[in-house]
């Protein structure tokens, strides 16, 4: 504590003289109440704002620090500024931070001593007012954000912008939620800031390759991917959040260079491989993707990655029985996730299971699981409309089908089977106007020479699902 408060004032000292030849006496008076409520005048601070951000810079590097109590300020006599060390309550830390400390220990001498009771425990805080609910809208919207409940967050952040100790959380949270909610242009802006604040992490960056995918700006996207793997070149998760943003968007090319960057740091990880054979089957790649499929379930055997990449490999090559088998097996023995849940239920799907047989409820059951787990996940949403689909359940099928269109709406196979809900529904004008746009996206397609599916029977995406159907 003797180094931390040596340092602090030897920092200070050095920095007041040259604030005062550059703001001279011209500084707003800063007010301080006691334990009592009643308001102290406490005198003008030179250079306040410079100040200030040079003594928390110090004491946010200092960890341990949780209180510091009322001081004598003899020992400093010879420092341009009185100075009183303030005790500072542990109940307001988390709301006032250094902030406070910052503001009201400074006090230049030649107004004099502040009218203040010095005795040990007095407690000198400025007003809260609208910062301390800046804070306390920056830890609702950090708890929104946690729970993936980003289109409510966005407004407490954009609430606590530039009235809260740490604006990084509050700026790179918002960003978060503008990508969350596809605000990427909104994202890009604030991220960028960010950079230009010193602010370069590899969170930043990352962050900001998801945004440029987003964006459909796949060469800034993998600049900025390329930087985070300078500063953290062994993240798997780098990784694996940069591709599932590709795969969102069905940006195949850039997530496999994504991917292989990833493998060249970790060769041995069983996720990237799963995830690059994922990528390399909506590529049309089909043995490169068993190649990536069969090392991942070697790299990890018996574990959710070996189970979903069997699962898929299975689907790819046909074997509609034997993926059924592998993910029954999983999910009994407790390898259970929203993926290998709708691998079994699209798997259930392609078998031509009928309504009347037991597995066609446990497919509408584990489909169901999915989509409580994962409502966004695209795969999920068009297997149970494809169930209810077979089931006659029009009205459930269509919203199922719909919400998959909404979330993959270049997804070929959503278009056709919400074109026979429709036609059973007796709704023409509907059905065609799926026709219409399953054929505009055909042609789309088409022109960019890239094939809505692989040639093999289908499978199921880490981010969504794509195979052709027939009317």
């Amino acid at each position: 504590m003797t180094h931390f408060l040596q340092s602090i004032y030897m920092g200070c000292q050095a920095k007041s003289q040259k604030f005062q030849r550059q703001f001279g006496d011209s500084s707003q008076p800063i007010v301080a109440t006691n334990c009592a409520g009643e308001h102290l005048q406490a005198g003008h601070l030179l250079g306040v704002v410079n100040v200030y951000r040079h003594f928390v810079d110090m004491a946010k590097s200092h960890k341990t620090l949780k209180c510091v109590r009322t001081t004598s300020i003899s020992p400093w006599a010879e420092f341009p500024f009185n100075v009183k060390i303030i005790e500072v309550a542990e109940a307001l830390q988390m709301h006032i931070r250094m902030r406070i400390i910052a503001t009201v220990i400074l006090i230049p001498c030649a107004l004099g001593p502040a009218r203040a009771s010095t005795k040990p425990g007095a407690l000198l805080s400025l007003p809260l007012g609208q910062t301390s609910e800046a804070e306390s809208e920056l830890q609702a919207g950090t708890q929104l954000t946690r729970q993936g409940r980003f289109s409510e967050a966005i407004p407490h952040f954009l609430a606590a912008r530039g009235h809260v100790t740490d604006e990084y959380a509050a700026n790179f949270n918002l960003a978060l939620c503008y990508v969350g909610t596809s605000q990427f242009n909104q994202a890009i802006q604030i991220l960028d800031s960010l950079e230009e604040e010193g602010h370069s992490t590899p969170a930043v960056r990352n962050l900001l390759a998801q945004a440029y995918v987003g964006d459909a700006q796949p060469e800034k996207a993998f600049s900025a991917f390329q930087q985070a793997v300078q500063q953290t070149p062994f993240d798997e998760k780098l990784y694996l959040l940069v591709a599932d943003a590709c795969m969102d968007h069905e940006s195949y090319d850039l997530g496999v260079e994504v991917l292989d960057v990833g493998l060249r740091h970790l060769p041995h990880s069983a996720r990237l491989h799963y995830e690059r054979g994922v990528f390399l089957t909506f590529q049309n790649q089909p043995d490169l993707a068993n190649s990536d499929y069969e090392t991942a379930t070697k790299l990890a055997p018996g574990t959710d990655i070996s189970y979903m990449a069997l699962g898929q490999d299975n689907l790819l090559e046909g074997n509609i029985q034997s993926a059924i088998k592998i993910t029954r097996l999983a999910i009994r023995s407790g390898h259970e996730n929203y993926i290998l849940l709708t691998i079994l239920g699209d798997a259930v799907v392609r078998a031509g299971t009928l309504p009347d047989q037991p597995l066609f409820a446990e497919a509408q059951a584990a489909l169901e699981k999915s989509i409580a787990e994962r409502p966004n996940y695209a795969a999920s949403q068009l297997a149970l409309g494809e169930l209810f689909l077979r089931a006659g359940r029009l009205d459930d099928a269509i919203a199922h089908l719909d919400q998959a269109r909404r979330l993959s709406p270049t997804n070929t196979a959503v278009y056709s089977h919400l074109a026979i809900a429709y036609r059973r529904e007796g709704l023409v004008g509907e059905e065609q106007r799926m026709l219409a746009m399953l054929s505009e996206l055909n042609q789309e397609q088409a022109k960019k020479y890239k094939a809505d599916s692989p040639s093999k029977p289908g499978y199921v995406a880490s981010g969504q699902a794509i195979r052709k159907t027939s009317q």
